[in-house]
């Protein structure tokens, strides 16, 4: 397949992007034959694409605020429009700063030194970083935007075609190109915030990166998680095969909103909304007792269909507490579990994944983090398995 000389730009970037996705290892060395220039990719490709994140950062901004521990804020409309700005120019300069390096490294580890194949190479291997993005639309979906770090298992597929590096040493030259995007990113994060908000601009501590050879090789990668190469293909496998059986179907979201229990132990049910927000679906009820409120949620992401799996890929881990609250995220058989606590506030949230499709949430204000966990136990999971296969 080919996508040089398209008659419809938005059908060759639908394509591109589903065959690097999808079949990365057969899509590589058709791009590697194409003669595009890079001034054409940026164009086409990687300006609409990089678009994603900065507008629905801002939309989500806009429509749903941003929230921790039960607090939730909305941004000016200037402010949110000019950090997006910002933050899509700071993108576009950084890919280049991404390519430069990529190229000036290749030689270091046996490969060859092309600029134009470093810059397909690097904005190709952004798709999934760049689509994944769109979760900042919805504040619950924010967490799936993880799956973006698929972009590091297509930059090591693509090294071998489009900078000829020997294959025993490509995961290496992954490694160090991945620092270097980690710290671009960093900055970028950084300087979005300080340029829209005048904020300083700290040191992101790196630590150490290390690999090994099981299984296809893994790379721990501070601030990202430990990358099992052999699991993501095994996960970009399961995309290919949901792609070939179709997109799924969300469930209606009455039908989610009808699992939303009318009590939780002393908690009574006070509110429930659902929606249908393109191809996924959402419900919501809050509950009441006393002075404690939370919400409970319930959101089908279907769209993200078996992407939800590369959860397990990297093996997500983190935690960050300190004398009044922690935070931690975990994945526990492929789904992504995050527990936020504030004790002085007495709030926080519980999130968990079902069948790596399912969202169910309990965000808000109560006696402890064990009555947000049995908030999120009374879904029946056993129904949402269920539905996902009918």
């Amino acid at each position: 397949m080919s996508v040089e000389t398209p008659e419809n730009p938005v059908n060759s970037i639908v394509a591109r992007a589903k065959a690097i996705i999808l079949k990365p290892k057969e899509e590589w060395p058709v791009i590697e034959r194409e003669t595009l220039s890079s001034g054409e990719i940026f164009t086409r490709y990687a300006m609409p694409l990089a678009a994603i994140g900065p507008v629905a950062t801002f939309l989500g901004g806009q429509i749903f605020g941003y929230g921790a521990f039960g607090i939730s804020f909305r941004p000016s409309l200037v402010g949110g429009l000019s950090q997006a700005i910002i933050s899509y120019v700071l993108t576009l300069i950084g890919l280049f700063v991404v390519c430069f390096v990529a190229n000036k490294l290749s030689p270091s580890f046996g490969g060859e030194t092309n600029s134009r194949n470093a810059f397909k190479l690097v904005v190709y291997s952004m798709t999934a970083g760049w689509l994944a993005s769109v979760f900042a639309l919805i504040p619950s979906l924010s967490i799936l935007a993880i799956v973006g770090l698929y972009s590091f298992y297509l930059f090591y597929i693509g090294a071998s075609p489009l900078m000829k590096i020997p294959a025993e040493k490509r995961l290496s030259y992954t490694i160090v190109t991945v620092i270097c995007v980690v710290v671009l990113y960093l900055i970028i994060g950084a300087l979005t915030t300080g340029l829209s908000r005048m904020t300083g601009l700290g040191s992101p501590n790196l630590g150490a990166v290390t690999q090994s050879s099981r299984s296809g090789g893994s790379v721990s990668i501070p601030g990202v998680g430990t990358i099992d190469t052999g699991k993501i293909e095994e996960a970009a496998k399961d995309m290919e095969r949901a792609a070939n059986a179709g997109p799924a179907t969300a469930i209606a979201p009455a039908t989610l909103q009808d699992l939303l229990p009318a009590n939780i132990g002393s908690y009574e049910r006070t509110a429930t909304k659902s929606m249908r927000a393109g191809p996924g679906s959402h419900a919501e009820a809050t509950y009441a007792a006393g002075d404690k409120r939370f919400t409970l949620k319930i959101t089908d992401a279907a769209v993200v269909g078996a992407m939800a799996g590369l959860g397990a890929a990297f093996g997500v881990e983190s935690n960050s507490e300190d004398a009044d609250s922690y935070e931690r995220t975990t994945t526990r058989d492929g789904n992504l579990v995050v527990e936020k606590w504030n004790r002085a506030s007495e709030r926080g949230s519980f999130m968990t994944m079902v069948a790596k499709r399912f969202m169910i949430e309990a965000d808000g204000n109560a006696d402890s983090i064990d009555e947000l966990k049995a908030a999120v136990a009374t879904i029946d999971q056993g129904r949402l398995v269920g539905l996902s296969r009918s």
